[in-house]
């Protein structure tokens, strides 16, 4: 049968508290009952007696030490043994210390989250440049070394990112184009210039919304993919294992997606832009009497050629901004599951908020140089 913890409470003089003697083993399996019932004595205690205790672990020691603080009783009769143990539990004694840090004033509190921020972006944006630059080495490495090239997971990631996309970015597409005919009719009509929502259809998606609204989707569908993939053959080890029997996963996992997603901007941009013209033609021909073909004729005298150079350059820009935001976070995940959603929103995030900010760039631009 086990053994159990005893103690006997002696009372002291008058004036005097009281001794409170422990017998026996004072452990983890021991104390259950003891403790209970040492947590009701409310006589003042003024000794510890340990010396006919026989055996004590860190359990034992933390209540001999808690008796002793709540009380500020004296510990006598202890072994060595004991002593070191009770010395190392009020060396730790949480209640000595203080459980939330110091709480800053709010004019210091402000500067430095804000200042953490920067220094979070800006190594953030040396890290990225450093991704950049791999993916530089590795695709000057398959230039020397051809036959290391993997035109099979090119092709696969082509389809994946232009082929499978085809459907949802033209239906989105043929619905924004019917929004911008719809609206852009409503504010001209007040001027008797109905006429003109071709143009306003025409070189708003050949120029803008085309790309723009393609790379966004291809941020939200193939970059968090990329992102949600590599993340994941990170934490499985797969990524390390190819390193291990000599294959780069620069050259094998990034630069198939990077070369992949730069193809086909180009082509889901042109497409997106055509989708959005047929549907501006389409809600043309049922409200505003502009017959479906004579509103596609139209858009080849009234938009300059140029407006559509301007969206094929943009696409691969925007392809790479996406592909690179996709895969430099999937390669940042280093520990658990949970990351790799925390990498795969930042990816959408990171990619998005890029693209616009380059198409903000490049509206300044082409139009200093005379393609406004």
């Amino acid at each position: 049968m086990r053994a159990l913890t005893e103690f006997e409470l002696t009372p002291a003089g008058q004036g005097a508290g009281a001794t409170l003697a422990f017998s026996g083993p004072m452990t983890v399996s021991s104390l259950g009952l003891t403790d209970q019932r040492l947590r009701h004595i409310t006589d003042p205690v003024a000794r510890i007696d340990l010396s006919a205790v026989t055996a004590m672990d860190t359990v034992g020691a933390w209540t001999v030490w808690r008796l002793s603080r709540d009380t500020g009783a004296e510990i006598v009769a202890c072994s060595e043994e004991a002593q070191k143990l009770v010395d190392a539990i009020s060396k730790a004694d949480s209640n000595a210390h203080s459980i939330e840090p110091p709480r800053l004033p709010l004019f210091q509190r402000v500067p430095e989250k804000v200042g953490d921020a920067m220094i979070g972006l800006g190594l953030g944006a040396v890290q990225v440049l450093g991704f950049l630059g791999q993916v530089i080495l590795a695709i000057g490495t398959l230039v020397r070394h051809p036959s290391r090239f993997r035109m099979k997971a090119l092709v696969h990631q082509m389809e994946l990112v232009g082929v499978n996309a085809l459907a949802i970015i033209g239906l989105m597409s043929f619905l924004v184009g019917i929004v911008i005919a719809q609206q852009g009719a409503v504010q001209l009509r007040q001027f008797g210039a109905e006429i003109y929502t071709v143009n306003l259809v025409g070189r708003l998606t050949l120029r803008e919304l085309g790309v723009l609204m393609t790379a966004i989707m291809v941020a939200g569908r193939s970059g968090s993919a990329f992102a949600a993939q590599l993340g994941t053959m990170k934490l499985t080890e797969e990524v390390d294992a190819m390193r291990t029997i000599g294959v780069s996963p620069m050259e094998a996992l990034v630069v198939p997606r990077i070369l992949a997603t730069m193809v086909m901007m180009p082509l889901l941009g042109f497409y997106s832009a055509f989708i959005g013209i047929i549907g501006g033609a389409f809600l043309s021909s049922l409200t505003l009497g502009i017959p479906f073909f004579t509103f596609l004729a139209r858009i080849q005298e009234v938009v300059p050629l140029h407006d559509v150079w301007v969206g094929i350059t943009k696409a691969p820009v925007f392809g790479l901004i996406v592909a690179v935001a996709g895969c430099y976070q999937g390669m940042q995940v280093k520990t658990n599951a949970e990351e790799v959603g925390t990498r795969t929103t930042a990816a959408v995030v990171m990619a998005i908020f890029m693209v616009i900010v380059l198409d903000a760039f490049f509206a300044v631009f082409f139009t200093e140089i005379g393609w406004g």
